[in-house]
């Protein structure tokens, strides 16, 4: 590990090491010129640094919001370093500790953001390959902003390691951390495809929607580890839970949603849709961005139609019916519920409502 301290190319200054990835550490660090924090990526023992430059020239290409831009490539005292943009937040596995699930307008702002990045880096001719919720950054808190796909910078990495794997005829039974975090979001073709053929952009529109299915459900499209392997090699999915569409509020966004995802896991990658249109489905989505709060439930009225909920900016009032998902909130000290609000007197209107785990 760096010392604390340390000045890397006597540029970049090490503040802080943020953890370890399935092929690099990830340090934060100060850009001493420009005065700038970034991410400072170093591969682990044994990856070779032509592969680790050939991967920072690849996602050096791709220029958008949505996606975490590489700034530099730098050799120092025998090591290797990549600095990346730094996003303060948490990535979505982190997120969905605080939701069961997303509800349809939150998971449709994300498919939308998601969309848009993928777009960016496959008209830059790069293909992600290990797209999964750790690898996507979003603020910290209730709002689910400033999302920012992560580690384009090891797309090239990512391919050899799978390309190796495939040598032993069964890429599911590696005993890589990263190949076992990507098989729950991982395309049947790369799994089980033919030794030595190019990998397609339409594996990257498969893993968003199995990424999708597990923000939007809670659950895993095909499972974990072998057993994502053995169900996608049966077609054995997920049904969509109930509860998306029980509720009238929601039920509309939430069969757009499901619609979109059930393309995008499509077992032919020539029947997928690319992200270009995938941008343009999100296009047409009637979905609500508003700033989210999270408050407390203290009254519930009219024999448990509806309520009052404490939080910033003010009071609100809702009703059950704008609440998502199979619970409902109820007068508890640990019962958070996370909302929007909308004008509305006497008191202002909370919609949608959702459940937030402290």
């Amino acid at each position: 590990m760096i010392a604390m301290g340390t000045v890397i190319a006597n540029r970049y200054k090490v503040l802080k090491y943020i953890g370890k990835g399935g092929m690099q550490d990830v340090y934060e660090a100060l850009d001493l010129k420009l005065n700038l924090h970034l991410a400072l990526k170093t591969p682990l023992p044994g990856l070779e640094g032509k592969r680790f430059l050939k991967s920072a020239k690849i996602s050096a290409r791709v220029n958008h919001h949505n996606v975490a831009k590489t700034f530099d490539y730098v050799e120092d005292n025998g090591h290797i370093y990549m600095a990346e943009e730094f996003i303060i937040g948490e990535n979505l596995e982190q997120k969905l500790k605080h939701f069961d699930y997303l509800d349809p307008h939150y998971g449709a702002c994300i498919l939308h953001n998601l969309a848009k990045g993928i777009m960016a880096s496959h008209r830059a001719g790069v293909i992600h390959r290990d797209l999964k919720p750790s690898n996507v950054m979003v603020s910290s808190g209730v709002n689910i902003s400033n999302l920012k796909i992560t580690d384009f910078g090891i797309a090239t990495l990512t391919k050899d390691l799978f390309d190796e794997a495939a040598e032993s005829g069964d890429i599911t039974r590696s005993t890589s951390g990263t190949i076992k975090g990507a098989l729950p979001f991982m395309s049947p073709e790369l799994m089980f495809g033919e030794k030595g053929k190019a990998v397609e952009s339409s594996t990257d529109i498969w893993s968003l929607g199995a990424m999708m299915f597990r923000l939007l459900t809670g659950k895993y499209p095909f499972g974990v580890y072998l057993d994502a392997a053995v169900n996608v090699k049966t077609k054995n999915r997920e049904p969509w839970p109930s509860f998306m569409t029980d509720n009238q509020q929601y039920r509309s966004l939430a069969l757009e949603l499901q619609s979109i995802v059930d393309l995008c896991l499509d077992y032919n990658p020539e029947e997928r849709p690319t992200a270009e249109e995938l941008v343009k489905k999100c296009e047409n989505l009637c979905y609500l961005s508003e700033e989210r709060f999270i408050g407390r439930v203290y009254n519930i009225i009219q024999n448990g139609y509806s309520g009052f909920i404490r939080g910033n900016p003010s009071d609100s009032f809702f009703s059950m019916d704008s609440v998502y998902g199979e619970k409902r909130p109820n007068i508890n000290e640990r019962s958070l519920v996370c909302f929007s609000t909308f004008q509305g007197s006497p008191r202002p209107r909370a919609h949608p409502v959702i459940l937030w785990n402290d």
